[in-house]
């Protein structure tokens, strides 16, 4: 299992305690130092079967410099979204975990954590 985190960040240490405290055995990836490539974000976004505007924090100011607001939400500019989370890493939602079953979470509450956990 892997968790992509950001340390400031207090929903990523609140996952990281809690997988801490159920001996979880996973890899932590800082993921603004270790930024995914395209191809791998969108191997994420299979994971967790959703958009890439669905793992953007719209409200960072780099996605307001960007005018992602105004972007369309649709296939013609998925790669439009992928190319921006790999350019800007501080847009990806987060804290997200990849399980060893081929699955993935956005894992932003303890029952997230707990439902990887479970798998």
């Amino acid at each position: 299992m892997e968790i992509w985190i950001n340390p400031a960040c207090s929903k990523c240490r609140s996952a990281v305690s809690l997988l801490d405290a159920e001996g979880a055995d996973y890899t932590v990836r800082r993921y603004l130092e270790d930024v995914p490539g395209p191809d791998e974000i969108r191997e994420v976004l299979e994971r967790l079967g959703l958009e890439p505007w669905d793992i953007t924090r719209t409200q960072e100011a780099a996605a307001k410099e960007l005018g992602l607001g105004q972007w369309p939400r649709d296939d013609g500019s998925r790669e439009r979204w992928i190319a921006a989370l790999s350019e800007h890493p501080r847009l990806i939602q987060r804290p997200i975990i990849t399980a060893e079953d081929g699955t993935a979470v956005v894992a932003r509450t303890d029952e997230a954590v707990r439902g990887v956990l479970s798998r």
